[in-house]
């Protein structure tokens, strides 16, 4: 127990560290503007800004996987670029110490979602008022991108397709299904359908992930490296260094991401069309066979 007060009075510390930087930032920005834009009609103001940074809840029905976006650009001198540093940095200690307690005592994690928001007052009202729900961590811990040096273009564009793939095993895929209701039809359909292939087939399970903004960086001069460009996505505002305070120039995205998918499929695609378990999100590949290769393959690989 005492650990449990020890990592939770961290945290609580580390987040009134994240809360000053963050308004040391937008204080910054509201005293010395810089050039900037957003994606769509928002014009950069501090008060765009504030909100951006501060942006750390749960709306009510939101799908706790999600977060939103503020895309934008701002380029930035010494003084400002030192304050995204104190930020960034404050946000990787809050996310190292959350990292501690989901390992040593994950049953604090509700207690701080609604606890945290009470150690700032503006905050909080800011949070009653406006309908919103509980902390949102991963909003607390997400960077603010950086670039690298001083850019010449930025060519933005919605990525739609993007999908995180996990290996499960006939086993695990079974265990999971037994937690579910066992009584419903559809689980029994699914069982059925999981003893009828091999105890040995590896399967797929797909989160499809939300869209994002890709930005292609295009820098004025190259690094020490020789790299001439780099891509990152753009869930918050890019900030540039650059003693110049030169906006690069940029296209004209679409404000919202396309309903549909933009990019064709691949035509080496691994996984079958149709899903096999959908209570799990779970495919089968077209050939097991050579995935179990492939697999084996990487395994060989590995250092």
């Amino acid at each position: 127990m005492e650990l449990q007060y020890r990592l939770l009075a961290e945290l609580e510390s580390d987040f009134d560290h994240l809360i000053d930087a963050v308004e040391h930032l937008a204080t910054a920005y509201a005293d010395d503007p810089t050039p900037a834009w957003a994606l769509g009609d928002s014009a950069v103001d501090a008060s765009w800004l504030r909100r951006a940074l501060t942006d750390f809840w749960y709306q009510d029905g939101q799908d706790g996987r999600e977060t939103r976006n503020y895309i934008g650009v701002i380029v930035a001198g010494p003084a400002i670029m030192e304050a995204v540093e104190a930020v960034n940095y404050a946000k990787a200690r809050f996310a190292a110490t959350l990292k501690r307690i989901r390992h040593s005592a994950p049953r604090l994690i509700p207690e701080i979602k609604a606890v945290l928001p009470f150690r700032h007052p503006v905050l909080h009202d800011h949070l009653r008022g406006q309908g919103l729900a509980r902390l949102h961590l991963k909003q607390c811990w997400r960077q603010l991108p950086v670039a690298d040096a001083p850019l010449s273009r930025i060519r933005l564009a919605w990525y739609t397709s993007g999908r995180s793939i996990k290996r499960l095993s006939v086993a695990d895929a079974e265990a999971r299904l037994k937690q579910m209701d066992l009584a419903a039809p559809h689980i029994q359909i699914q069982l059925r359908k999981l003893a009828d292939i091999p105890s040995d087939e590896p399967l797929a399970q797909i989160q499809q992930q939300a869209p994002v903004m890709r930005a292609n960086l295009f820098f004025r001069e190259a690094l020490e490296d020789g790299r001439m460009r780099r891509a990152m996505n753009l869930p918050l505002p890019l900030f540039i260094p650059d003693p110049a305070l030169k906006l690069p120039h940029l296209n004209d995205p679409p404000a919202h991401p396309p309903k549909t998918r933009t990019r064709a499929r691949r035509s080496d695609q691994r996984l079958e069309d149709d899903v096999f378990l959908k209570s799990l999100r779970v495919y089968r590949y077209r050939n097991p066979a050579l995935q179990i290769a492939i697999e084996r393959q990487q395994t060989t690989e590995k250092p």
